[in-house]
């Protein structure tokens, strides 16, 4: 591949050959199931292609392998929160359990909102978190973190801020 070019159709179509049976034997030894390593290393490939990777990869092996890990650490919070999300409905009565598209949509939903609070300070998602979930006001989160009002709303006008591009501009 020219350095002065993209990873271009031709040039992933060589990694692809070059690397894809390395990456699937990677996976299976991490993960242990055949078909969703194949899934796993089939996704790495589309991640790479979605990527825009505009320059040669010096090191392939590492640069897969780094999105594959990246792609396995998504699953198990994606399987986390359909674990927690199922523990929750089992309290529910049978006629108010979702259905089966409104449990995916509740799921992708809490995936969002998961990647969206994992993207934020630890001090601006608890104070979301102490706002939303446990209903507490400004002046209280203030306290319990020990910082000012002042700094509490800010915290609070940051999360809302990444609340509205998840909830407009992302979606």
């Amino acid at each position: 591949m020219r350095s002065d070019e993209t990873l271009g159709t031709a040039d992933l179509g060589l990694l692809y050959r070059t690397h894809h049976s390395w990456l699937y034997g990677w996976l299976i030894r991490r993960i242990g199931c055949r078909d969703n390593a194949a899934d796993l290393a089939q996704d790495t490939f589309v991640r790479l292609l979605k990527s825009r990777q505009s320059s040669p990869l010096r090191e392939p092996r590492a640069y897969l392998s780094s999105i594959a890990r990246g792609l396995l650490i998504d699953q198990y919070r994606r399987r986390e929160l359909e674990r927690a999300y199922l523990e929750s409905i089992m309290l529910l009565p049978q006629h108010e359990v979702p259905s089966e598209e409104s449990r995916l949509m509740i799921l992708d939903a809490l995936e969002r909102i998961d990647r969206m609070l994992g993207m934020l300070k630890p001090r601006v998602r608890q104070a979301f978190l102490f706002a939303r979930l446990d209903g507490l006001t400004c002046a209280q989160i203030a306290e319990k973190l020990g910082v000012s009002r002042a700094t509490v709303e800010r915290d609070l006008a940051t999360a809302l801020q990444h609340c509205y591009r998840l909830r407009y501009v992302e979606s």
